[in-house]
């Protein structure tokens, strides 16, 4: 679904801008354009991001624990 209309940016693009390690609205602007025109679709846009975050994090990468000696 187009979320940006002015940039034609789609819900899909969001999620892939996260995947390719997008993680807040500034950077999310720079790569795709959205909300960088007339800025009706940030809400739509801010809460399509934090779902993809909310996704990414639900799948964590191991980070290994250093134990001090």
């Amino acid at each position: 679904m187009y979320v940006c209309l002015c940039n034609a940016v789609t819900d899909s693009d969001i999620r892939k801008a996260v995947d390719d390690g997008v993680r807040n609205m500034r950077q999310l602007g720079k790569v795709t354009n959205c909300s960088t025109a007339c800025g009706c679709c940030s809400e739509m846009a801010s809460d399509i991001l934090q779902k993809a975050l909310a996704e990414t994090r639900e799948y964590p990468v191991a980070i290994p624990v250093l134990q001090m000696a």
